[in-house]
């Protein structure tokens, strides 16, 4: 799809042409599961499914749309995953206030929608293996430095330029390219050793 077809998408959502808020909606919905999984912890995720949260994140989205200006596909995304972000944020400050005991809630084993549609392409053997590996890199992912994760996220997930992520993050575009490739290779290094 085009900048001037997505544009026109955003445009007819924001006259909240259902049809045009389902289509985006469901054009970034893999991706912002992903990005949602990877930056929820270990602790969160055992408490709630990505799916949930990102349903909660889309309903946020319709209410708010109607204020949202079209800048181009990248900063749309970025704009959903901050949205994400936040939730993310109040998920963790709620349970963190209310200092529940992890360990007597039963952890959440829900592999989200990306799993689902593998489902119709997998056997049931292959099907568990995709699972385990989606946790073997979000396990990886936990083990990651704060900036690691961040650097990643932007511009694997929300398609942010380096320059883009420099300016977000306050270091220089050659700091972030660093980063985003330590970042990568560190997490396949963990993944080769939690795997």
């Amino acid at each position: 799809m085009s900048e001037r077809d997505t544009q026109d998408l955003v445009a007819a959502a924001q006259r909240r042409d259902s049809g045009a808020v389902e289509q985006l909606l469901i054009r970034h919905l893999p991706g912002l599961e992903a990005f949602v999984r990877l930056r929820m912890g270990a602790a969160l995720r055992s408490l709630m499914s990505a799916p949930d949260l990102v349903q909660s994140v889309c309903r946020e989205v319709l209410e708010d749309l109607g204020d949202f200006e079209f800048r181009g596909e990248a900063p749309f995304r970025h704009w959903l995953f901050v949205r994400a972000e936040n939730k993310l944020r109040e998920k963790h400050r709620y349970h963190r206030a209310e200092k529940r005991d992890h360990q007597k809630l039963e952890p959440m084993t829900d592999a989200g929608r990306a799993a689902s549609v593998y489902q119709t392409l997998c056997t049931p053997t292959r099907e568990l293996a995709l699972q385990e590996s989606m946790r073997a890199v979000e396990a990886a992912f936990d083990q990651l430095p704060d900036d690691y994760r961040e650097a990643i996220t932007l511009h694997k997930l929300c398609g942010l330029s380096h320059a883009e992520i420099a300016q977000r993050m306050g270091k220089s575009e050659g700091a972030v390219r660093n980063l985003v490739y330590r970042g990568i290779s560190r997490l396949a290094l963990l993944v080769d050793d939690n795997g």
